[in-house]
Formats: structure tokens, sequence, C-alpha cells
């Protein structure tokens, strides 16, 4: 791939800047769908909706709603880990981990246009193998502490620098990443950061977007 191919990919991946996590554990169902809009309104492109619950059909309403929700504002909304939850919800993509199914079904399910992300944690060759197989973007961490997942494994700065240089899809940064540490990732070749608590614990949600949109372009 010419790096001029490279630069054209990557202008127009929606996966750039702030990535909200809709974490449906740290949002009750009334302030779900106002705290995705504060952050739409920060200029967020990506939101990603994540309930790991057995409460299908209220997954499903909540899905559907942030769809025409993210919709409106031209962003996309990412199912976590579930296909058919994507698939009937309208949402414009899944995210993908370690026990998920693998890109290439979940490119059968919900087609071409499809943003397909996949999890990587703190393996290279992880991510090669996700670029191999057709996915839209790779996410790497935690490379901070995570209040969302505290077990997670650390992800070093180093590998990201690898992780540029290597390959061409959107990188997304993941793990305790606030508004003001999000600068050495973003200049370390991170192209979007994934945020919740970062985003969701702050006292102005549109302005922390704001912050961290201006922050990840460091690297662009």
């Amino acid at each position: 791939m010419t790096a001029e191919a490279e630069a054209i990919d990557h202008r127009l991946s929606p996966v750039r800047g702030a990535y909200l996590i809709a974490d449906r554990t740290r949002l009750a169902g009334d302030e779900l769908e106002p705290a995705v809009r504060s952050a739409l309104d920060g200029g967020v492109p990506v939101v990603q909706y994540r309930d790991k619950s057995d409460d299908h059909d209220r997954r499903l309403a909540e899905a559907q709603s942030l769809a025409a929700l993210c919709h409106r504002y031209d962003a996309r909304l990412i199912a976590n880990d579930d296909i058919e939850l994507a698939r009937d919800a309208g949402a414009d993509g899944v995210h993908l981990g370690r026990d998920d199914i693998s890109v290439s079904h979940a490119r059968i399910v919900l087609g071409k246009e499809a943003l397909i992300g996949v999890s990587c944690y703190n393996e290279l060759e992880r991510a090669f193998a996700a670029d191999r197989a057709g996915a839209d973007y790779v996410a790497f961490g935690s490379f901070y502490p995570s209040p969302t997942k505290p077990g997670a494994p650390r992800a070093p700065l180093t590998l990201l620098k690898r992780a540029r240089s290597r390959i061409h899809l959107p990188i997304a940064v993941i793990g305790g990443i606030t508004p003001d540490n999000a600068g050495p990732l973003a200049l370390a070749g991170a192209d979007a950061a994934a945020v919740a608590s970062g985003l969701l614990d702050a006292e102005d949600i549109t302005e922390a977007a704001r912050r961290l949109n201006n922050l990840m372009r460091l690297g662009w």
C-alpha cells in the first residue's frame, strides 16, 4: 500500500478522535441517551453500545434509539460483540473481542459496508490477523489503569508505535484514557481514543469530548 493510499484510508475512516463507549453498567436507563447526545454534541463520530445483560428486548430498543440518534448527527453506532443486535437495531457495525465470532462471519451477516473492529489487547499478531481477515479497525489497550476493566492486560506505548509503523488500518486505543492523558497516544499513532469513564464521568461530557477530539488531532 502506498503512503498516499494509506492517508486516504485514514482520512475517510470515521474511527478518529473521541470514540464513546456507552457502557450500560455506568449509565441508568434514563441517563443513556442524554449522555450519548452530549458526547455527540462534542463531535464524537463513533459510539459503541455495550450491554452484556440478557435483556434482549431492552437492549434492542436502546440500540435502535441510539442508532437513530447517532445517524441524526452523521455518526456511527457500533454494537459490542453482538452481530444480531447490530443487524436488528440498524447499527453500523460491531466490535469483536477474543471470544466472539470471526470477522468473516460478521461480514457475511452485516454486509460489506459494516464497520467491524477487533480488540487486540497487547498482541500485535492479533492485529495482523484482523487486518488480513478484513477488519476496518483494530484496538489496543489497556494503556492506563481502567476503572471499567481493572484486570485488563496493559499495552505499552512501544506496542502502539510498532503497530502504527506496520498496520495501515485505523488504530483505536482504550483503557483509562481521559482528555488529560490522551496526547502521548495520539503522538504515538493512535487514530481514536475509545473512552467510557473518561467521558461519562466528566462534569461536562460535551466539553470533555471536544477536548479529547482536539488531543487526538495531534497525530493526524
